[in-house]
């Protein structure tokens, strides 16, 4: 099995009883499922890693946060010293992780990730360049409003900023993209300049909401958040590419090409069936393990 999907550690993955239940047993009716039990034909494949101490579970997470920018350089979501991921540390919550200032996603590794608290101040990893300032008030708004949110993304990448200058929401014009419908997808309809004001970092955050997965950020780029980094890098990956798909349909659209939607029940079911943590976990790992390979696994430390 590859790397990224083996902790260093585990810890027995947490019973049937504690994850979303949504379908019947294919070959047992009376036997409920989970998303990703429905989804893996044969053998189901494994739940997200637990750990027995924390500094395994933080080994574990910023291996994973560092092949994670390195799969965004990889898919050209780089722009300047612009676009930045936070985790928070497994033990102290009220922390998080962030990359260094002025250093291109393809080379991080796990060691070059800064820690810093909701008050700004690094107070731990690599101290020998700072944090992003802006990053950290959108980053810090977003963890301080949803407790649940345990990583958040945000970039510049091309097919985000020019559909964000339409300061739409992404229709339900596809499967993929109904893994943002309805409270998963949010829409911050302001734009303020470069976010150096706690107060527009607030606003964010509360554009959010309770339960978005991804919001279009106007005139800026895009935000996506997740229970572990895997979720919320997938998800950036999507809503970027989705954003892409949006704006070749409506190029043909002005052309007279009618477009047809994807109804509710069927958004909201595909939504069900494939947007719970450890789906979302899982569509990240065909990414990363390519990272493995490709990098020979020098971002781990």
């Amino acid at each position: 099995m590859a790397p990224s999907a083996v902790p260093l550690d585990p810890a027995p993955t947490p019973t049937p009883s504690s994850k979303l239940i949504v379908s019947k047993s294919k070959d047992d009716p009376t036997k409920e499922q989970t998303p990703l039990q429905a989804i893996s034909q044969g053998v189901c494949l494994p739940g997200i890693p637990l750990f027995s101490s924390y500094d395994k579970h933080r080994a574990w997470i910023l291996s994973h946060m560092a092949g994670a920018f390195r799969v965004f350089a990889r898919k050209g979501f780089t722009e300047g010293m612009s676009g930045h991921i936070s985790v928070r540390d497994p033990e102290n919550p009220h922390t998080f992780w962030t990359n260094p200032l002025g250093k291109h996603f393809a080379t991080l590794k796990a060691s070059d990730m800064v820690l810093v608290d909701y008050d700004g101040k690094v107070v731990g990893g690599n101290q020998s360049r700072p944090a992003n300032a802006a990053g950290f008030l959108i980053h810090s708004a977003v963890h301080k409003a949803r407790p649940d949110v345990h990583a958040a993304c945000h970039c510049h990448g091309k097919a985000g900023k020019a559909w964000s200058a339409f300061g739409r929401k992404l229709e339900m014009i596809n499967q993929d993209v109904t893994y943002f419908y309805g409270e998963a997808q949010a829409l911050y309809d302001e734009f303020g300049g470069v976010v150096l004001d706690e107060a527009e970092g607030k606003r964010l955050a509360a554009a959010l909401g309770p339960k978005g997965k991804g919001m279009i950020l106007r005139n800026h780029g895009l935000l996506t958040v997740g229970g572990t980094v895997d979720e919320a890098a997938y998800l950036y990956t999507l809503m970027e590419r989705s954003c892409e798909v949006q704006l070749m349909v409506e190029a043909a659209a002005a052309n007279g090409i009618p477009k047809v939607y994807v109804d509710d029940d069927a958004a909201a079911y595909t939504f069900k069936m494939s947007s719970d943590p450890e789906s979302l976990y899982w569509e990240f790992q065909p990414d990363l393990e390519y990272e493995y390979e490709m990098s020979g696994k020098v971002f781990e430390n």
